[in-house]
């Protein structure tokens, strides 16, 4: 191989390499930055710094302030001052706190407050007891905490000759179960035997279960714990039973004149009057 020709090849060998380093170079100035780490922004927070229990006045000694990264949750506290040196008094827990747990206003009473049930109903709403039964009530398996809808049991029509109509029907849908006899402790967990549960309900529910207890009886259905949807069903009379084959029912003025007739049936006793054409 001659020198002209191995001084050539070495000559396009180092342009090569000019062109791929200029290239690259050319490349790396089109691409954009990498973006900055995101800032995380620290806030003072104020949380449990020993187990509080519920009903508890929080005082400082049970606080600590440590710092939380991001946005502070609704309802927290920045200083443990804000908890301590209102001139009503001290907030009581209305529930149990564990040990580094954010302290939110929503779980404590007003400063001096004391722990009622009237701090743990929901703004506009109200507390109605109602009797129960341990046997058609879910057996004492409800709690304060759970979701239940509310049946109304009664007999409607009927006379001297006719027997009522038994209907069941749906007064209110998914109310929050409050208290059971005296206990009003939301994170309660031991099924109990009990002669009355109190549940959070609107002024204008409160109005009618009041009233319907004393024309029939009420029971609790127990929700599922992610059940919110609506009853399909309003009420439920005997007839919807659907349990074997109706009995022929018995006809009152069935031998009567021919022409237009009115036929009307209480349960299972019907009566038919003629229709006047005058």
């Amino acid at each position: 191989m001659s020198v002209r020709t191995i001084a050539t090849l070495a000559i396009a060998i180092v342009l090569g390499l000019i062109a791929v380093i200029a290239l690259n170079g050319f490349l790396s100035k089109q691409k954009p930055p990498p973006p900055p780490p995101p800032v995380v922004i620290n806030h003072p927070i104020v949380v449990a710094a020993a187990p509080i229990s519920r009903g508890v006045a929080v005082d400082a000694p049970l606080l600590k302030v440590v710092e939380y990264p991001g946005v502070a949750p609704a309802g927290s506290f920045t200083a443990i001052n804000q908890l301590t040196t209102d001139k009503a008094g001290l907030r009581t827990a209305m529930r149990a706190f564990a040990p580094d747990e954010v302290i939110l206003a929503g779980a404590l009473t007003a400063p001096g407050g004391k722990l009622s049930l009237a701090g743990i109903l929901s703004p506009g709403m109200q507390a109605v007891s109602l009797r129960t039964n341990d046997i058609t009530d879910v057996a004492g398996f409800v709690l304060p905490g759970d979701r239940v809808d509310i049946l109304l049991s009664r007999t409607i029509g009927g006379g001297p000759n006719a027997p009522g109509n038994p209907v069941t029907q749906v007064l209110a849908e998914n109310v929050r179960v409050v208290g059971v006899d005296q206990v009003d402790d939301q994170q309660a967990t031991n099924p109990m035997v009990v002669r009355a549960v109190t549940v959070e309900v609107s002024p204008a529910q409160a109005q009618t279960l009041t009233l319907a207890q004393t024309v029939g009886t009420l029971s609790l259905t127990l929700r599922h714990v992610d059940d919110a949807m609506p009853q399909p069903r309003r009420s439920t009379q005997v007839a919807d039973l659907g349990f074997g084959s109706p009995a022929a029912p018995h006809v009152r003025g069935a031998s009567g004149p021919a022409g237009p007739t009115v036929r009307i049936t209480r349960v299972t006793d019907t009566t038919i009057f003629p229709l006047s054409m005058r």
